[in-house]
């Protein structure tokens, strides 16, 4: 696994990197590509139907020319000064920071002296940009926003919303976890759900609407197809940095003491098995055509440090699960991508809206429910029978989706017109 670029560069180079690659986080970068990836196809969906008329623009009235004032200045050097701050603490802090840069970010260590010269460079910044912009007087001008101007502040609100949402439902589906260490749990780059995140985001989302007269639905309608899309680049990150998203033991493949896999028939290996005592587990051999590695992998330096200690290793990640998992990241990964060219082709063909959300609510709700069908996850005791967070929230979806599809129609509204028309 590649926790971190260092990681990823010497296996790739096949020599010693920097250790000042280790700031920078696998997962965190697949998750920035995610949103990009988003950011792109909302964007695109938006524009065209701003060109159906199904979106209009907002009329904003702005001011120009004005003098810089106090609050505005404060602002940007308290800004300047939380960059610097934080910036020039990595230098004094690096042991601590290279293995937990998230950690770091939300923690008071920093460097006051760093901090201050942030402050002055930033505020002398803002002060110069306002006064080359000034004018003798002010000038009010009205303004049209498109709604795919303002992908900015959109994704800004995607970023935020879906990963406190998936901290927060993180923490109630590893709740054991939680309860040992929750301020790392909440803090730690790994360990996110990504229904959380949908739900949290899709409730920022409705009141940002309403705030910029955009109708909901086809903000909706819109976004769907790049949700998934960033749902399949994300799990991407959550395979190669090993962050404990994995499936369930997959005991026909167990690991050598220097991280190597070696197949085992069944029940020949007690010892492995004794390690992972009454885990949930499956016995199940690649056969010749499939690559061993998409039924069993081991997540050698994963980033959650889970499993036993790999020989000889040194460094910040060195641990290997001692028995394989199904690489169930891998599956989600491909599984997404594909329905997102699935829903990208079938987006001209819906003549009303919310069937591509509705359509898009089912698959992630299939999808993530057969997954979670081979992941270990927190499971509730209510008696008859024993669900995980994922799979009632993924029911849920599917129903919420078929109620789209089959019940709602557009008040008053005509049908959207399909590419040909």
């Amino acid at each position: 696994m590649y926790p971190d670029f260092q990681y990823l560069f010497q296996s790739l180079f096949g020599h010693e990197m920097p250790q000042w690659l280790s700031l920078f986080k696998t997962f965190g970068f697949l998750v920035a590509l995610s949103f990009i990836g988003a950011a792109w196809a909302t964007g695109q969906e938006l524009k065209r139907k701003e060109k159906q008329g199904l979106l209009h623009p907002e009329i904003q009235t702005i001011t120009t020319g004005k003098k810089l004032t106090t609050s505005e200045l404060v602002i940007s050097a308290i800004i300047g000064f939380l960059i610097g701050f934080k910036i020039g603490g990595v230098f004094g802090h690096f042991p601590e920071v290279s293995p937990d840069p998230m950690g770091y970010l939300l923690s008071i260590k920093g460097n006051f002296i760093a901090g201050i010269l942030g402050a002055a460079v930033i505020g002398y910044m803002k002060y110069a940009e306002v006064k080359k912009q000034e004018l003798p007087e002010p000038k009010v001008q009205q303004v049209r926003i498109y709604p795919h101007e303002l992908m900015t502040e959109i994704v800004v609100i995607a970023a935020v919303g879906g990963l406190a949402g998936a901290k927060i439902f993180n923490a109630f589906e590893t709740w054991d976890d939680f309860i040992k260490d929750p301020i790392h749990n909440l803090t730690s780059s790994s360990g996110l759900t990504f229904l959380g995140g949908l739900i949290v985001a899709t409730l920022l989302f409705y009141y940002y609407t309403r705030k910029h007269n955009i109708p909901f639905k086809h903000m909706c309608d819109a976004a769907a197809p790049g949700i998934m899309l960033a749902y399949g680049i994300g799990r991407l990150g959550c395979q190669f940095s090993g962050d404990g998203d994995w499936g369930i033991y997959n005991t026909a493949y167990v690991t050598n003491p220097d991280g190597s896999l070696q197949f085992a028939a069944q029940g020949s290996n007690p010892k492995a098995l004794q390690l992972i005592g009454p885990a949930p587990q499956a016995w199940f051999e690649a056969p010749s055509w499939l690559p061993r590695w998409l039924v069993g992998m081991n997540y050698p330096h994963n980033v959650g440090h889970e499993g036993m200690p790999i020989a000889g290793c040194t460094g910040e990640y060195c641990t290997v699960l001692p028995v394989s998992v199904f690489p169930t990241p891998v599956y989600e990964a491909i599984t997404c991508i594909l329905l997102f060219f699935v829903l990208w082709m079938l987006r001209k063909r819906f003549t009303r809206s919310l069937q591509m959300f509705g359509t898009y609510l089912i698959f992630v709700g299939v999808e993530r429910f057969l997954v979670e069908l081979i992941r270990v996850n927190y499971k509730y005791d209510w008696g008859f029978v024993r669900p995980t967070q994922a799979e009632i929230l993924s029911v849920l979806l599917v129903l919420i989706g078929a109620g789209l599809l089959l019940f709602y129609k557009d008040k008053n509204q005509p049908e959207i017109p399909t590419e040909n028309a």
